[in-house]
């Protein structure tokens, strides 16, 4: 049981690292925000010259990053079920994704 719970650890660590790797797109009317696997932003860019106020920017922001942070969450699942596959027959059910956070 032991051995199981080592491992699964080190294929999550493993995952982690390779979710460092990984960008991910939020975009929202000419703003892009890239995150990796981990959640973390990453970068934030304008795609477009139009003019905007503050507010706009600001709402725009927070729409683009929040679509890059469910792709990452999204792949961080699909990550965390592969490996979930790969140490119990039948997986971990919905389980994997408590590795993720």
């Amino acid at each position: 049981m032991f051995g199981k719970l080592a491992e699964a650890k080190k294929k999550a660590e493993e995952v982690k690292e390779r979710l460092q790797h990984i960008s991910v797109i939020g975009e929202a009317q000419g703003i892009r925000v890239v995150a990796n696997g981990n959640r973390k932003i990453v970068a934030i860019e304008r795609t477009n010259d139009r003019e905007m106020d503050q507010d706009e920017l600001l709402d725009l922001i927070q729409i683009a990053s929040n679509r890059a942070l469910e792709q990452a969450d999204k792949v961080a699942e699909s990550e965390m079920s592969a490996i979930a596959q790969d140490l119990l027959p039948g997986g971990l059910g919905g389980l994997g994704s408590l590795f993720s956070k």
